[in-house]
């Protein structure tokens, strides 16, 4: 099963990608994970490394889909 990690800052842009792409994912394939940057500050590195350049962001198997343009990363780093 692939694992698919949702990286978002909690803005409207994010939190409607995050029900469309929550509601859309098939479960029996694909084990989604939603992180909040806003909060959980300490998985920017992680989201970076990943290749992530703003949110909202899908990453699946190391490929990342950058959904629509909520905020860079530099200014979720703040």
């Amino acid at each position: 099963m692939s694992k698919a990690v949702f990286y978002h800052a909690g803005c409207p842009v994010c939190l409607d990608a995050e029900q469309v792409l929550v509601t859309y994912l098939d479960s029996s394939k694909i084990e989604p994970e939603i992180v909040h940057l806003g909060t959980d500050r300490e998985r920017i590195a992680e989201a970076e490394k990943a290749g992530v350049k703003s949110v909202p962001a899908l990453v699946i198997d190391d490929n990342v889909y950058h959904i629509n343009y909520g905020a860079s990363l530099e200014d979720v780093k703040g």
